[in-house]
């Protein structure tokens, strides 16, 4: 039975959808804010009206652990860019919307991505992320299902490390 490359990124990405829904169902907010004990953490702070990010330096990136705070920021970021490229559309502004609606914004992510799987040009050509534009949108989508199984299994590690 031959597998259509779109089908194959489409069960690809709801297999890596189902490990991160196990970790959804049982992340509760003050989950994201925990810090493990290490030099450099980068998460989200509050700043009065909203939330920002914290950027690791490059000084910092090879010793610094990320919060899941700031792993959801940073899905967010990389998905809705992956979203707005694929469609052609300007990359919009992302706003992470705090611990007690991130799950629900990650899962509204992910029916915008259900519907660019469906529906995107596979062979079409898109500079995200890579900027020189030589690499198809299937590669896109591929980048995206690897990028977010790795951030899952980075939530997944510290859910349960708070959890202790």
């Amino acid at each position: 039975m031959a597998v259509s490359q779109r089908d194959l990124l489409r069960w690809q990405f709801e297999l890596t959808w189902s490990l991160f829904e196990h970790h959804l169902e049982l992340l509760d907010p003050a989950d994201l804010l925990w810090e493990p004990q290490t030099p450099a953490v980068f998460t989200m702070r509050h700043n009065g009206t909203g939330w920002d990010r914290d950027w690791p330096t490059p000084e910092q990136e090879p010793t610094g652990v990320a919060t899941a705070a700031w792993l959801t920021w940073h899905i967010g970021w990389w998905w809705t860019a992956a979203v707005d490229h694929v469609r052609g559309n300007e990359p919009r502004e992302v706003v992470w919307p705090g611990p007690e609606l991130a799950v629900e914004w990650l899962r509204g992510l992910r029916a915008q991505w259900l519907d660019v799987l469906a529906t995107a040009d596979l062979e079409a050509t898109t500079g995200f992320p890579w900027p020189d534009g030589t690499m198809s949108v299937a590669h896109t989508l591929a980048w995206v299902n690897a990028e977010l199984m790795k951030n899952v299994a980075e939530i997944g590690q510290l859910r349960r490390l708070a959890a202790r």
